[in-house]
This record gives structure tokens, sequence and C-alpha cells, in this order.
């Protein structure tokens, strides 16, 4: 489906080379300021081109406010969002006619609607995130103006160079507390706060890069300032859904949140989270944050910390023995502009996502919040 959250509705249009891309995002917030420019720093952050270490793809990724507004406030009413696609090349797609590029989407999707776009890899692409950006900045300021949430995401990872993400290790600890945008951008386009591995990173990319092929790579995100209380056990805990919303990225692979995986190493005795009294806020919180925010599902006001799996790019210029759709054997060597690894530009991808998560929990919680208040008052 085309549309993620349940009060917090956002649905995406769009495939890499028509005409445009863009979302629908319904049950905002009435009486919320809202301009292009609330919206248009991510997608910035998002848009192709920005480096040598990313796709020569040059796209402005213009933002338009089409609907749900009316003098920069926003009306309660469904909000368009539209950007152009302006420097697209159908025709450097047209081998796919006769072959299903590897480890992509042509394969299947043909198997499952009998049907694929033409050019590109239509909504498999990652220029449909356009919109889940777009809608994610909405859900930001929301998130913001609520709770002063803040919500920062980084390369931790490229190929076989990562940093240090062990939760017991201080300085990674120190790093989910401090680290802002500005610092994530500022140290270039790899956007790894890390210097001892920043460099190597870059390298990693383009040896990959220069060789025609492509590299992966993990984001971890950390959210700060969240509400206590987030979260919809059993199925739609808070981790689970920011999972789901992970997974739904292209070229996704993987995700844990607090310890993760590393956590399966660490006995219980140490892996567990002791409670201590928080004189400055007057409430109980946690000693450490293996947890990683969550205890039983449910947002408990510590670091939200994760982890995303992003593999590397499928469309390579490398020739590959491959098949046709008829079954000959043959050689593709894919034309096209393309990342060499995906994963410093999905880091505002992963934000957005992130916000859209936590804004639709936190209206689900309000609901929950005000239907206990009206019983109480009946009392």
């Amino acid at each position: 489906m085309s549309t993620f959250g349940k009060i917090f509705r956002v649905t995406t249009y769009g495939e890499s080379h028509c005409k445009s891309v863009g979302c629908i995002v319904d049950g905002c917030p009435p009486g919320l300021k809202l301009s292009e420019s609330d919206i248009q720093p991510q997608l910035s952050r998002r848009r192709p081109g920005q480096s040598k270490l990313s796709t020569p793809r040059n796209e402005k990724d213009q933002v338009h406010i089409q609907s749900g507004t009316e003098n920069g406030i926003t009306l309660g009413s469904p909000i368009g969002m539209l950007v152009l696609n302006e420097d697209h090349r159908p025709n450097d797609y047209s081998e796919t006619d006769l072959y299903p590029r590897p480890s992509h989407a042509d394969w299947t999707y043909i198997q499952k609607y009998g049907a694929k776009s033409a050019s590109g890899g239509g909504r498999s692409s990652a220029r449909e995130t356009i919109g889940r950006v777009a809608a994610g900045a909405i859900a930001e300021k929301v998130l913001s103006l609520a709770n002063g949430v803040e919500i920062v995401a980084f390369v931790s990872s490229i190929g076989s160079v990562a940093m240090d993400r062990n939760p017991l290790d201080p300085t990674f600890q120190k790093i989910l507390s401090t680290i802002t945008r500005e610092e994530v951008d500022g140290v270039g386009p790899i956007r790894c706060p890390d210097a001892s591995v920043r460099e190597q990173m870059v390298k990693e990319i383009e040896k990959y890069r220069d060789a025609q092929d492509s590299i992966g790579g993990v984001v971890t995100c950390v959210v700060r300032n969240c509400p206590i209380g987030l979260g919809e056990p059993c199925f739609d805990k808070l981790e689970a859904t920011l999972a789901h919303a992970m997974l739904s990225l292209p070229a996704t692979k993987g995700f844990e949140i607090g310890s993760g995986f590393h956590g399966t190493t660490i006995p219980g005795s140490k892996h567990n989270d002791p409670f201590v009294f928080d004189e400055l806020n007057k409430r109980l919180k946690t000693k450490t944050n293996n947890s990683g925010g969550t205890q039983g599902g449910i947002s408990n006001g510590e670091n939200i910390y994760f982890s995303v799996a992003f593999k590397s790019a499928a469309t390579i210029s490398q020739e590959q023995q491959t098949s046709t759709y008829d079954g000959k054997s043959g050689v593709l060597a894919a034309r096209g502009r393309h990342d060499p690894s995906v994963t410093p530009r999905a880091v505002p991808i992963v934000e957005a996502m992130t916000a859209l998560v936590l804004v639709d929990q936190l209206l689900i919680q309000k609901s929950r919040e005000y239907g206990r208040s009206i019983v109480a008052s009946s009392d």
C-alpha cells in the first residue's frame, strides 16, 4: 500500500521518471504555521547531486504546497505537496525492456502487477521517498512544538568501515546525547560524526564508485525528548512500528534497536537497565539504556536509538551476467545515474520515517489520554 499511519496518514505518489512525485498528508492538526520553508531543508538534504559520493542526477527538488493551508496556516484538511521531476532520462533504461536488473524490483513487479514502470525503478525507486521526507518535515514540526522532540540520524558504517556502536561504550552514548544535524552535515557528505573512520568511509565509497560498483552501510538514529507512553502493545509496539517504517524504505535489509544483536552477547545482569530517581525531572529514569528507549514496546523517556542497514545499490554500471525475461542468458550493463552508496543520502529519509511513526503514536496516545480523562471526570 502507498499509505502509512493511522491518524497522521501519509500517501505518496509518483514514479522515478514521471512528471512529479509527492504526497498527501491527512490528519495534520489545524492551526499549525506551515510553509515550504519548513519542508525544503530536509528535501535539500535528501536531493541527488550533492557531492561526488552520490548520483550526478541534478534535481532541485523544490516543494510546492498545493492544498491544506491558507495564509500559511494548516486547515485540518489534506495537505497536498508536489515536487517536479526535471532531470529525468527515461531512455537510459531501455535495456530493462529485455532484462530484469539483478536484485532490482523489475521481475517481482511484473509478477505481482503484470506490468512495471518502463523507466527507472518506478515506485521501488528511492525517488518515491521525496513524499515521505516532505511529510516527515511536517511531522517533525508538530513533535517539536508538542514536546521539543529532536531526531538526528548519521552514518555509522560504510562497507566494512564502522564506528563503535557498542551500547556500553560511553563515547557512543555521548554522541547519541549531543549530536546535532548541523554537526552531521558539517563533517561533509559522508555524514559520519566519528573522525577516526570518516575518511576511510569516503575512500571506501570512492573505491567502489571508481569500479562502477556499489557498497552498503548503516544509518543510526537517535530520538531525544520523546514523551513517555508512546507505543501500542501488542502488535504496534513502538519498536515494531519503527521497524516497519524503516524496512519499508528502499534498499533496507536490517533493523536493530538499543543493544540490538550485540545485546545477545551480554548477560542479563549487565544488560538490564536499573531505575534511579531523576531529581531534576522528578521521575524515575534508567541508569543505562540498553533497551534503546522502550520497554514493553512503550517509550520510557530515555533516548530512543536504533540502526538501519542499507544494502549495496542494486543498479550498477558494471557488466553482469544474467538472463532476459524470456530466459536467454546475456550480459547487462545498466546505464543511468546511481549512488555508489545510498547510505549518506538516506540520513534525512530515516529521520522522516521516524517522525511519521512518532507523530502518529503521539496523536494516538493523546486520544487515549483524553478518553481516560472523560472516564475520570465522570466519577
